[in-house]
């Protein structure tokens, strides 16, 4: 299998676990925090939901520099908006891994401010760890925000405790409801 055929199979896969996630966020309480120090809910669900696009831009370019990025974030306000974001960037990044060849997997790329260079890496080990491990870092503090607010937590990789209590609860109820 071709490296752009199995980082595209991993994002749709994964897409699909954060789609989970990102449906279970009460965007009514989107400014809930759990610490002062900490992103809102509503913040860190539109961060997920925008980290796609991440793999579009390492892919356009060569670096970026946050002397000179002039980043806005997406501020969605219901879980359509979302969702939105999420497909929308999924979309765009799968387009441009399917055109994408083992030479431009191999390209350095260059993460700075001004001068002060954080990393330099092939593109490749840049999807890897600042795109798609990024995703999977604020998708499980997502998660933790969700239990804190005793939202249902989806399951990710097989059912979460809140899934197995749902379908038991459902079992036991004479019509099959809950």
């Amino acid at each position: 299998m071709e490296l752009n055929q199995a980082l595209i199979a991993e994002l749709q896969m994964e897409a699909a676990n954060t789609r989970k996630i990102l449906k279970s966020v009460p965007m009514d309480n989107h400014s809930w925090k759990p610490h002062e120090k900490s992103m809102s809910i509503g913040r860190l669900a539109a961060h997920v939901a925008e980290l796609a696009s991440w793999v579009t831009m390492t892919m356009k370019t060569d670096e970026l520099d946050f002397a000179n990025f002039d980043y806005k974030p997406r501020v969605p306000t219901t879980s359509e908006e979302l969702l939105a974001i999420l497909d929308h960037d999924v979309a765009e990044a799968i387009a441009i891994l399917n055109n994408s060849t083992a030479e431009d997997f191999g390209k350095m790329w260059t993460m700075r401010r001004g001068e002060q260079v954080f990393f330099t890496l092939p593109k490749a080990v840049v999807l890897r760890s600042w795109a798609y491990n990024h995703t999977y870092h604020h998708r499980g503090q997502l998660s933790v925000y969700l239990r804190l607010l005793d939202v249902h937590v989806p399951g990710m990789y097989g059912p979460s405790a809140d899934d197995m209590a749902h379908a038991a609860a459902s079992a036991a109820a004479p019509d099959g409801s809950k």
